[in-house]
């Protein structure tokens, strides 16, 4: 019978049964077995192990020493032979070849050879060296030591033993090529490794020639540990300075434990020899490591400890030295392991769903938005998953929100600039990459730079991947132009914030309102319910509504635009507002054979594969315009039974549906379709000739070479400044104050993308409203590079906040005032990021004005419908009357839209709102009123292109007048307009829709403003003038219908896309998509004020509110009679001043003015102290403006 005893990791083996012999006191007894030639008398012999090792050791270093002296005595010979000889050469004291007596450098031929023990050398170096494969199994095979037993073994018996000096016999190998690469031989021999060779390695060799074994110095090779993290390296494991230090210092620290747990272990179990070692306890491996512990932590518990003298000695001198390096390791170690990178590892693709990378600006604000729009439910089931990635940790509010959304966010800390991180999270499959810019920065250019080398890097590591990214500045979009692999016609697609921004803000200069409008269409908002009758009941009902795309069925296939228009709102309650078709021509390079087309009218039939955008509030609700079927739906009343029908036409055309397949926005997949649209476009060619040769004057450039904007020749800044007292004489009315605060040091704004929608060539000359901007002139020369090529463009050096500049601007006559900043971003805190605007607009609104003044303002505030004659009592304006039923006369009255950058300021606009502080943007009164706008509405934007990259192409087309790629790329080549002569294909372009406000309180309409249905309304407009609705400006509260609340309060909110039977005011202004009139500009009768004032309505009194109908008609006869006198003075007035036949509005500075201002004034019997020079003309610009420009 055999027992194991474990010591070490070794099995000590005795035999209860065998003989043990007690002799001298000098001897023990050690267990023996007669199958094993040991000695029988038992007497131990460990003295013979470790007097191998010695001999070893010393014998090495003998040798070493003595072939060092007689290399050096053979050396100091050769010295002293040489300084005999005389020869050519000189030596030194060290026998090296120096210059020769001639000065050249020369060298001894047989130096010059390389030696066979050099060769040698190499040789082993390279075996033992991490570059080769051979040297990195060498380096790392040295560990796996075999920690032997200690007992009388059979070496040819006994297979453990076996493999114990296999494994030394190649350390032996390992140690001799070590030896030969050395070049320091007596360094190497004194080296802890070969201590550890020398202590190891002899014993072996030794308990084979007496089958026995000793445990010995065998814990030795625990030293071996501290190498371990070399030969990580080696095998390129580790690479970050922070794992080889943590993998360092862990290794000497558990190393160092070993072995000193291993030398008590030896002395323990062997006891003192001067004590005849009867003084041993039987201690096991682990026991040691246990004391060593609790020794070095300084604890000491006792319950283990050691007896013999050796251990005591050893403990003594170990906790001095265990202690410092237990106090300084082990910190160390433990904020390594801390301050490793939580978010270090790599993205793992799941089967079956797509992952999106999300990187840039990574806040708690931008990741909450961009994850409250991308993930909201009205979507369809949105199975991606999204990887954030940046370079710094989040903080704790971060992290919590990564948690909330655990199942589809991940977050990883590194760089896309770092290919290594860009593996790491799996660009080359991920479906996108959206990058988020910092709206807020100080330096808006070193951001859009720092974006753009985003792209490039990530362009430059997958080419392919589709890039969604923010800019912050127009001008820098050009840039991203320069990158090869940029391909917007592929999904790459760059939101710019400053063009978005300024184009909303313009559109609310042509339809106050518009810019909330938008806002809420293409951001996801969730339906809240509201059951006490208040304007926020039917405002938020409109913020519910979405925009999508989908493809018509093929039941609309050869019908007109209009008619499947008004099909979609009647019969399956959906608003289709355009269309994208896909034509064989394109103009440029830079143009694109997709074009999307916004109520293009009735000239436009659907072919197969058109697609629709439409406005819902649903995603599912969308489809119900793939899925109609006449056979199968006509006698549907609702449309929530609309249903995929099993009609086997229909599915046959279905999947005729030309691919490649697209992703499309709202989770469906897209075809591209195979027809167009058939399109009959306004061809001036087939005008009539007084037309045609006006619009075809090539001697007259006035528009630009897109033929998109009206265009001039460059003007100095110089033409175009007013002095206080000349714009306080020139007559301004009708037209845009832009109130700008900036310095020589403010970062741009980019006016040139506010300018742009107000300049489109969908406007007539005559219909362009003059736009004044008040702020520092230094600014604006830095921005006027950018201007000069706009006709109607003033500049009145101040600052928005002087009244006196305000009062000379005649800011009650215009039809908006923007307030704009552009020192937003140099200040740190963000409460006071807005002052200047909120100062501006509060100052404004306490402003009081004279009431003489409201009947002197513009007489045209609406737009004559296409075909209309304005003769005719019934066909009136139809948007404001020629003589004001109240004028402003308090400066709260005056349309202003704010722009903002933190939302939370909101509150400071409106003084007598009870919008909590906490309330979310969009549901307080200022921004759905259309009176302020913030650019974090645009973060949902990044979303929105993801799933439908149409989207953007829309809002673009809506908001910034007509900007196509196209005019993008001009505008790369030379950052300025040019100006192009007319031609067919330019003037086309103008034949496009732009937005309007239709009014109720008269016209065609107003039998529908007094109690009719929206449903009636939209169907009239779109029958009979081509006019789409989709949305009500109403006054605030119109459904109060009490005299004395609406005469108090004029603010109007937005309802977007109203429901068929909402019932209509006289008050209401209605969003419409109006069509270009090719007529307005024939003659000077026709002088038409852009359709977009809508403020002029919100000026109207109660009594507009609640005409009754039957008595409408005498009031609009006894109003014509009234307006026809007017415009006789009107017309007196303007015969002084103006000699331009086509813009009669255009005057010149002249004496002229002076005087028939002056008379009317007189005639109104009131005398206007601020500023007794202002005319009812509301279509003059600046008086430095140039007449005939065309």
């Amino acid at each position: 019978k055999k027992k194991v005893v474990s010591l070490n990791n070794m099995a000590e083996f005795y035999y209860p049964d065998s003989p043990s012999i007690r002799i001298s006191k000098m001897d023990v007894i050690i267990p023996f077995s007669p199958d094993v030639p040991c000695d029988s008398n038992g007497q131990r012999m460990w003295w013979a192990f470790l007097a191998s090792s010695m001999v070893t050791f010393f014998g090495g270093l003998f040798i070493i020493l003595l072939w060092r002296t007689l290399n050096y005595l053979w050396t100091v010979c050769c010295h002293c032979n040489t300084k005999k000889k005389v020869g050519p050469y000189a030596y030194d004291t060290a026998c090296k070849p120096l210059q020769t007596t001639k000065g050249s450098t020369e060298t001894v031929a047989a130096l010059s050879e390389v030696g066979w023990m050099t060769s040698v050398k190499d040789w082993a170096g390279v075996m033992i060296s991490a570059q080769t494969l051979t040297g990195r199994v060498l380096v790392s095979c040295m560990l796996h030591s075999h920690l032997p037993i200690e007992s009388c073994q059979n070496f040819y018996k006994d297979f453990t033993l076996q493999i114990d000096m296999a494994f030394n016999v190649f350390f032996l190998l390992y140690f001799g090529l070590r030896f030969i690469a050395a070049n320091d031989k007596l360094w190497f021999w004194l080296e802890v490794n070969s201590v550890v060779d020398f202590f190891t390695v002899p014993p072996v060799f030794v308990s084979v020639y007496l089958n026995r074994s000793w445990l010995g110095l065998r814990f030795l090779r625990a030293l071996r540990l501290i190498q371990f993290s070399e030969i990580l390296q080696f095998l390129n494991i580790l690479k970050t300075s922070n794992s080889i230090k943590l993998v360092n210092l862990c290794s000497i620290f558990i190393s160092t434990w070993l072995t000193a747990a291993g030398f008590i272990h030896l002395v323990e179990n062997s006891g003192d020899p001067w004590e005849n070692f009867q003084n041993s306890q039987s201690l096991s491996y682990w026991e040691c490591v246990y004391l060593l512990m609790v020794t070095m932590s300084t604890v000491g518990y006792g319950d283990v400890y050691a007896k013999t003298t050796l251990g005591r000695l050893f403990m003594v001198f170990f906790i001095l030295g265990g202690l410092a390096m237990f106090a300084r390791y082990v910190p160390e170690i433990a904020a390594l392991i801390l301050n490793r990178k939580k978010y270090g590892g790599s993205y793992n693709s799941t089967r079956g769903r797509k992952h999106i990378v999300v990187c840039g600006h990574i806040t708690l604000e931008s990741v909450s938005n961009f994850l409250k729009d991308f993930l909201h439910k009205d979507r369809d089931d949105v199975n991606v998953e999204i990887v954030f990635l940046h370079n710094i940790s989040p903080n704790l509010e971060l992290e919590a929100l990564f948690k909330r959304h655990f199942t589809q966010v991940e977050f990883y800390q590194g760089s896309v600039l770092n290919p290594h991180d860009l593996a790491r999270v799996k660009i080359e499959s991920a479906d996108a990459c959206l990058i988020l810019a910092n709206k807020y920065c100080a330096d808006p250019d070193a951001e859009d730079a720092s974006n753009i080398m985003r792209v490039i890097s990530i362009k430059n590591y997958h080419p392919k991947i589709r890039i969604i990214t923010q800019m912050l500045q127009y001008h820098n979009k050009a840039h991203l132009l320069n990158i090869p692999s940029w391909n917007w016609k592929e999904g790459d697609d760059a939101i710019c914030l400053a063009e978005l921004k300024l184009g909303f803000i313009a559109q609310s200069c042509l339809a106050q309102g518009l810019s909330t409008m938008l806002a809420n269409l293409f951001s996801m908002r969730s339906f809240i319910k509201i059951e006490e009758d208040t304007w926020q009941k039917y405002y938020l009902e409109g913020v519910a509504n979405e925009m999508y795309t989908e493809y018509l069925s093929s039941a609309f296939v050869g019908l007109s635009f209009p008619t499947i228009c008004e099909l979609c709102y009647v019969k399956l309650k959906l608003l289709l507002i355009a269309i994208e078709y896909k034509s064989d021509i394109r103009e440029s390079r830079y143009s694109s054979n997709q074009i999307t087309l916004i109520n293009p009218g009735n000239h436009v039939k659907m072919q197969e594969g058109t697609l629709g955008f439409f406005i819902a509030s649903d995603a599912k609700e969308v489809k119900r315009a793939l899925f109609y079927c006449k056979a199968c739906h006509d006698d549907i009343t609702d449309p929530k039974r609309i249903k995929k029908c099993g009609c086997k036409r229909l599915e046959e055309e279905q999947q005729s549906a030309v691919s490649p397949k697209k992703k499309q926005g709202n989770g469906n997949t897209r075809n591209s379709p195979n027809g167009s649209p058939k399109m009959m476009r306004h061809d001036p060619l087939l005008m009539p000739g007084k037309e045609q040769i006006e619009n075809m004057d090539v001697n007259v450039k006035k528009y630009d070479s897109t033929g998109m904007f009206h265009w001039c020749q460059s003007k100095d800044i110089e033409k175009v400044i007013l002095t206080r007292s000349e714009a306080a004489m020139t007559v301004l009315s009708g037209h845009v104050v832009v109130c700008i605060f900036g310095d020589a040091k403010s970062a741009l704004v980019g006016l040139r993308n506010l300018v742009m929608p107000l300049r489109a060539s969908n406007f007539h000359y005559h219909e362009l409203k003059p736009i004044v901007f008040v702020g520092s002139l230094e600014y604006l020369k830095r921005e006027w590079e950018t201007l000069h090529n706009f006709p109607k463009v003033s500049i009145l050096p101040g600052t928005p906040l002087s009244r006196a500049d305000l009062r000379a601007v005649n800011i009650n006559l215009c039809d908006m005032c923007v307030i704009l900043s552009a020192n937003q971003s140099n200040i740190d805190d963000a409460s006071l990021q807005d002052k200047e605007c909120i100062l501006a607009s509060l100052n404004i609104k306490s402003m009081q004005f004279d009431d003489s003044i409201g009947v002197l303002q513009a007489t045209s505030q609406g737009f004559t419908l296409p075909g209309m004659d304005r003769s005719s009592p019934e066909n009136s304006p139809v948007h404001g009357g020629l003589v004001r039923q109240a004028s402003i006369t308090t400066g709260a009255n005056v349309p202003i839209i704010t722009e903002l950058v933190n939302d939370s300021n909101v509150q400071f606009l409106d003084q007598d709102d009870d919008d909590d502080p906490d309330t979310e943007l969009y549901l307080t009164q200022p921004f759905a009123c259309g009176t302020a706008f913030a650019v974090s509405v645009l973060d949902s934007l990044m979303s929105a292109t993801y799933f439908n990259d149409n989207i953007l192409t829309l809002i673009r087309t809506l908001v910034t007048g007509g900007a196509t790629p196209e005019l993008e790329g001009l505008l790369a080549e030379e950052n300025a307009l040019r100006g192009g002569y007319s031609t067919p294909q330019t003037l086309a372009n103008r034949d496009r829709c732009r937005v309007a406000q239709l009014a109720l309180y008269d016209g065609p309409f107003a039998d529908l403003g007094d109690g009719g249905c929206y449903g009636d309304l939209f169907c009239k407009a779109l029958k009979t003038y081509n006019m789409l609705c989709f949305g009500i400006y109403r006054l605030r509260d119109a459904h109060l219908n009490t005299q004395s609340h609406t005469s108090q309060c004029t603010k109007r909110y937005v309802i977007t896309n109203p429901p068929y039977g909402f019932e209509l005011v006289p008050s209401d202004l209605i969003f419409c998509l109006m069509q270009f009139d090719h007529n307005a500009g024939q003659s000077q009768a026709s002088l038409t004020h852009s359709s977009h004032s809508s403020h002029s309505s919100s000026k109207k009194s109660s009594s507009v509110h609640s005409i009754p109908a039957t008595n409408r008609t005498n009031r609009a006869k006894s109003r014509d009679s009234r307006d026809k006198q007017k415009m006789n003075r009107v017309g007196q007035e303007k015969t002084c001043f103006t000699d331009e036949p086509e813009n009669a509005a255009y005057p010149r500075k002249s004496h002229c003015s002076h005087t028939a201002n002056h008379q009317v004034i007189h005639q109104v019997n009131h005398q206007v102290n601020k500023n007794p020079y202002k005319s009812t003309n509301n279509l003059i610009p600046s008086i430095r403006e140039v007449v005939d420009e065309y």
